[in-house]
């Protein structure tokens, strides 16, 4: 590993074509990629986008030569992360939400030297040096009760496990994704699950993070489905799923 790492980033993209979502989160990528000294990949995965998101990423993959386009017909965030993460050529792998919420050139927190070398890091809006900005308050309660409920049954110890921003050694993404099962927004705790299962450590990185409007997650919905995919996380685990293949 040298002293500048190379970077894959991966953002999954269902329905993104929004002037303020994946067209700004391009072009802050793109400065930010600018005035990097690394080699840096971007991949977006489109996950069965019904509006303009394909032409975006048309148009991204032909301005830069760092983009790639892929597109995953499974619906579901943690399929697109799944195919994008496998793709992955670098030696890092950065899970990205599409409207960068927390802004792009935070991710320089996550490349060594500025931290050591590590297997998992994940951003954390919780703690020492974390800031939420512009989050209602109802969100932020209903986000820590689900938290709860992950260091309860599935990821020990992680103050923040649903911020949308995670780091993998790329060896590691390797071993872990295959194992990973759930397309939902709950693929991440599985994830770091797996992670833990096997030995691996998880460091939490301090970030600012800014509440965007319009996020795809319904609060009680989609509460409800990630505290049952967490229950059937821990069922998974006790059932062997998550053993190492040969």
């Amino acid at each position: 590993m040298t002293n500048k790492p190379s970077l894959s980033i991966v953002i999954p993209a269902y329905n993104e074509a929004n002037k303020d979502r994946l067209p700004r989160s391009l072009t802050q990528i793109a400065a930010f990629v600018a005035q990097q000294d690394f080699p840096i990949e971007l991949i977006i995965v489109n996950n069965n986008s019904t509006d303009d998101t394909q032409a975006v990423i048309d148009a991204a993959v032909a301005e830069f030569p760092y983009v790639k386009g892929l597109f995953e017909k499974q619906q579901g965030k943690g399929a697109a992360v799944r195919t994008g993460m496998l793709a992955a050529q670098y030696d890092y792998v950065f899970i990205c939400d599409a409207d960068l919420s927390m802004p792009i050139e935070q991710v320089l927190k996550f490349m060594p030297p500025q931290i050591d070398p590590y297997d998992v890091a994940i951003a954390s809006r919780e703690g020492p040096g974390a800031e939420r900005v512009g989050e209602p308050e109802f969100r932020h309660r209903i986000g820590r009760i689900f938290n709860f409920v992950v260091r309860l049954f599935a990821v020990r110890g992680l103050a923040d496990t649903q911020c949308g921003f995670k780091s993998f050694r790329r060896e590691v993404a390797n071993e872990l994704v295959p194992l990973q099962s759930m397309d939902g927004w709950a693929f991440d705790v599985e994830l770091l699950h797996i992670a833990q299962r096997h030995g691996y450590d998880i460091l939490e990185v301090p970030i600012t993070w800014y509440y965007k409007e319009h996020s795809k997650i319904k609060p009680f919905s989609d509460g409800v489905k990630m505290f049952r995919d967490v229950l059937k996380i821990r069922w998974n685990s006790l059932r062997g799923m998550y053993t190492r293949k040969p």
